[in-house]
């Protein structure tokens, strides 16, 4: 069955109630027309879905054309799954949209002299090479992103948030060093309130990459997101988006990133200690 049209506005038909919410969405309506619709929205559900996967979809094509930008800052769109199966398929084909624009622009950074590398291409040895220290911070910022995305995404998660809970984290550890091929550890961070939840499998640059996931007792997340960098030991870095924010950094051929809300004022001081517990020194931060 094809997807039915929201509630109609009072003395409109069906083909004008669409056009007012799109117009709605693009910020075209009269003050008074907004003020009205906004009201409406309070109460009708089916409409505010419809808006709320509108603009998940504009904001999908509009990082999809900014993506061949290099000077443009990159777009992220969190999308969350609705009840009606069509409404699903369309927020999948903005994620597909996303998809292919970060592709592209992954491509036109990614070095091309050393295709086998970590941080998406450039290895250890590319530094004592004497190649562009910028292709090496470029991919490293990019392995950052790539983790800011992945946070983004799955954290606001209520059913599925993992693919293995902590309640089997050996399982959890040796599956996913099994497919990183290197072993992994993951740090506990109690004394900071946060338990783990459990982790899973993401695909990276260049192989696989994991990601584990805590949570506070406010229901506040923080993610861990692991692969293999090819990088002897870089510094603590931070990428900051929004709302959220990412340390990242490399140690003993392993690139690291965490990530978490800007409301967590000790996210900084938990990456030291997360970098600490993974082999990094303090000369890292």
């Amino acid at each position: 069955m094809p997807p039915t049209a929201p509630s109609a506005v009072p003395g409109c038909d069906a083909d004008a109630d669409f056009a007012a919410l799109g117009a709605y969405v693009d910020d075209e309506l009269s003050a008074d027309a907004r003020a009205a619709l906004q009201a409406r929205l309070a109460s009708d559900a089916s409409a505010a879905q419809r808006i709320a996967a509108w603009r998940a979809q504009k904001a999908a094509l509009q990082t999809l054309c900014r993506a061949g930008d290099e000077a443009a800052s990159p777009g992220y769109v969190v999308l969350r799954r609705r009840d009606p199966w069509w409404r699903r398929a369309g927020l999948a084909a903005a994620w597909a949209v996303v998809g292919a624009g970060f592709a592209v622009a992954a491509g036109t950074l990614m070095p091309q002299w050393l295709p086998d590398g970590a941080w998406g291409g450039a290895t250890r040895d590319a530094a004592g090479a004497g190649h562009d220290p910028a292709f090496l911070a470029r991919d490293a910022e990019g392995f950052a992103r790539r983790a800011d995305v992945a946070y983004a995404v799955y954290s606001p998660e209520v059913r599925h948030p993992v693919e293995v809970g902590a309640a089997d984290e050996a399982h959890l550890v040796a599956w996913l060093s099994k497919r990183l091929g290197k072993p992994l550890a993951i740090p506990p961070l109690g004394e900071y309130g946060y338990t783990l939840v459990g982790g899973r499998l993401l695909p990276g640059a260049a192989g696989p990459a994991a990601q584990f996931m805590y949570q506070n007792g406010a229901g506040s997340r923080l993610t861990l997101y692991v692969s293999v960098s090819g990088r002897g030991r870089d510094a603590v870095h931070l990428l900051s988006d929004g709302n959220h924010r990412t340390f990242y950094w490399s140690t003993d051929g392993m690139g690291y990133a965490l990530s978490g809300p800007a409301t967590e004022t000790r996210l900084r001081t938990i990456a030291y200690e997360v970098c600490g517990a993974l082999g990094g020194t303090r000369a890292q931060w």
